[in-house]
């Protein structure tokens, strides 16, 4: 069993024992063998309906959301060639954000596909805007979407003030959480998430070469400007998906490519599957130690998710600065 294979198979076993104490850990705490039985002896029992009910539903939609982030970072740090960049950082998940609540206040968002599209366009067109002015180096990039993202937050936040309806619906949406989404019915986002991350491994080998620099990609045959929007695409989508689920949370794009890259090194579709991995396994424990930090009642993940990536940024600037890899 080669290193690489061997470093999955340990990551999988992690992220099973992180879904065991996603089930298991909580306000109402419910022992593993409990979980275990409403996994395959249900008998209908109060432990095991918040396992089958409540815990189940947000363990897969922590597992899809992951993922989409994970994985989208992994694609803004490969085609940007940019360490810093990450879906949040860059503003498409505050992209995403606005659309929807947009929608919402034009009475366009109305349904689970709806929301997934008018997500996917709003991370669309901050993509766009943040490339179109930050392409040039890497720091311009950030501080672009950095800009685009406070913006974009405040004036979201200014028509949810306007407008107590909107507010009131998309509250706690607007902070980042899985807890009442599992509410949610999780077919069209995980189907949706699910198919992009198989075209984001069958676009690894592309992506490899475009990483290598675009006068070599040319030179292997490689077609950048398809690959690049390809890759752009899966980005949005990834991104808009997982924030139509679950509201902006940021740093996991960030976080998971910095880890998956010290077993993958510089192959793509390695990171891809690692990313695929160990996104869901910060999401789960950081939306399980959520739970259990406030006396008082559950704090949103993307808190927790932010704690952690702050430091992780401050590292990732101090040790690449404004140069590009």
């Amino acid at each position: 069993m080669t290193g690489q294979v061997a470093a999955l198979v340990a990551g999988l076993a992690v992220l099973a024992a992180a879904v065991l104490a996603s089930m298991a850990v909580g306000a109402h705490a419910v022992a593993p063998g409990d979980v275990l039985r409403a996994l395959v002896d249900y008998d209908g029992s109060a432990d095991q309906m918040i396992v089958r009910d409540v815990r189940i539903p947000r363990a897969m939609l922590g597992i899809g959301v992951g993922a989409a982030l994970g994985v989208a970072g992994v694609l803004v740090q490969t085609l940007s060639r940019n360490p810093l960049a990450e879906p949040g950082i860059l503003g498409v998940t505050a992209g995403a954000g606005f659309a929807m609540t947009l929608g919402a206040a034009l009475g366009v968002a109305t349904s689970q596909g709806a929301e997934l599209l008018v997500a996917t366009g709003g991370a669309v067109v901050a993509t766009v805007l943040v490339y179109s002015v930050g392409r040039t180096s890497p720091l311009r990039l950030v501080l672009t979407g950095v800009a685009l993202t406070a913006v974009l937050t405040g004036v979201s936040l200014g028509m949810r003030l306007m407008l107590p309806d909107v507010f009131d619906k998309y509250r706690f949406w607007s902070v980042g959480s899985l807890a009442g989404r599992e509410r949610i019915p999780p077919a069209l986002p995980l189907i949706t998430i699910g198919l992009v991350l198989v075209a984001t491994l069958l676009l690894g080998r592309a992506l490899n070469t475009v990483a290598l620099g675009e006068t070599v990609a040319r030179t292997l045959g490689s077609n950048v400007a398809r690959v690049r929007f390809a890759a752009l695409a899966l980005i949005t989508i990834l991104s808009g998906a997982a924030t139509a689920v679950a509201g902006p949370i940021l740093f996991v794009g960030l976080i998971v490519p910095h880890v998956a890259r010290s077993f993958a090194r510089s192959s793509v579709p390695w990171l891809t599957v690692y990313a695929a991995v160990l996104g869901p396994i910060l999401l789960l424990l950081a939306d399980t130690a959520s739970r259990v930090l406030l006396p008082t009642g559950e704090m949103p993940v993307a808190i927790v998710t932010a704690f952690l990536g702050g430091p992780v940024l401050i590292w990732a600037v101090r040790r690449y600065g404004a140069g590009t890899l």
